[in-house]
């Protein structure tokens, strides 16, 4: 584990609200560089950005968006570490970190059993192949310069994830989550590692509307087993995951409203425990998310 890390300071480069988009991805590259422009000018203080099969590659897609920046943190939401091995990942991140001023943080996930299939590898005991995973990138020699390792974070939602997030890495940065979660694993985690929980939300003031498109958000998430025992965990049931979801799950799991119910959220993660709270309005395109981000600044930035 690169422990060399000063975890507070990179609480603080990180601010205590993010931005996390998956759609980002579709649109070209100059398009990207005036959105992360444009994030960066809002005050957000880190762009989180995922992977899947057809997005554009975590690292260099990064890249991107770290060369249009000045000051923003960017950071993979996850990187999956079957799409590449630790040796890549280990000597990946630590370029942008010395590239970009230390402004890259490596997220890592096992992903899900589906897609890890598509690859042609096998999902079992995903946190076993993870530990494995960071021996191979902890064993790694970088020669390239490098004032400081880059940062590392696990996506990690149940309680041996976050042990080995604690135990191996910066933190952890769980996805689909509630607060509850949140002082859940803050609980497991200690008061030191950085908890960075992402959070959807819709800005939109009518219920119909707002909980539907929740429920276009969800329908992915509660056809994974990981986010399902998650929830299971928490005390929901298999009433709450049918039809796309009850209305409480809705709710818990994406808020929706005016800027300040946004706002009260993200506070309830902060009051949770967490150090960063990263969100994803759902939009239609990326031209609306940024509109959306442009609404809720001032007061998520001060929240």
């Amino acid at each position: 584990m690169p422990d060399s890390i000063d975890v507070a300071g990179l609480k603080r480069r990180l601010g205590r609200v993010g931005v996390w988009s998956s759609t980002l991805s579709r649109e070209s590259a100059s398009f990207e560089r005036e959105a992360a422009a444009e994030v960066e000018g809002l005050g957000f203080g880190t762009l989180w950005v995922g992977e899947a099969p057809k997005s554009k590659e975590a690292l260099v897609h990064s890249a991107i968006l770290l060369g249009a920046t000045q000051r923003l943190m960017v950071a993979t939401g996850i990187a999956n570490i079957w799409a590449r091995d630790a040796i890549a990942a280990s000597n990946g991140a630590n370029t942008l970190a010395e590239a970009f001023d230390g402004r890259f943080l490596l997220g890592l996930g096992v992903s899900h059993a589906p897609l890890v299939s598509t690859r042609g590898h096998d999902y079992r005991k995903p946190l076993s192949v993870m530990r494995a995973y960071l021996d191979a990138m902890d064993a790694t020699e970088y020669d390239g310069p490098l004032p400081e390792p880059a940062p590392r974070v696990l996506a990690a939602l149940r309680p041996k994830m976050l042990e080995l997030a604690a135990q191996r890495t910066q933190g952890a940065h769980p996805y689909f989550v509630t607060p509850e979660h949140t002082a859940r694993s803050r609980e497991v985690l200690g008061p030191e590692p950085l908890l960075a929980p992402e959070q959807a939300i819709v800005l939109d003031t009518d219920p119909a509307r707002a909980r539907q498109r929740a429920r276009h958000y969800m329908a992915l998430y509660l056809a994974l087993p990981n986010y399902l025992n998650n929830l299971r965990d928490l005390g929901w049931n298999e009433k709450d995951f049918a039809n796309g979801g009850s209305d409480a799950l809705v709710d818990a799991i994406v808020p929706w409203g005016d800027p300040q119910a946004i706002a009260e959220r993200v506070r309830a993660h902060h009051d949770a425990g967490a150090d960063h709270v990263c969100i994803q309005p759902l939009a239609d395109t990326p031209r609306e998310m940024l509109e959306h981000l442009r609404v809720l600044a001032p007061l998520l930035i001060q929240s």
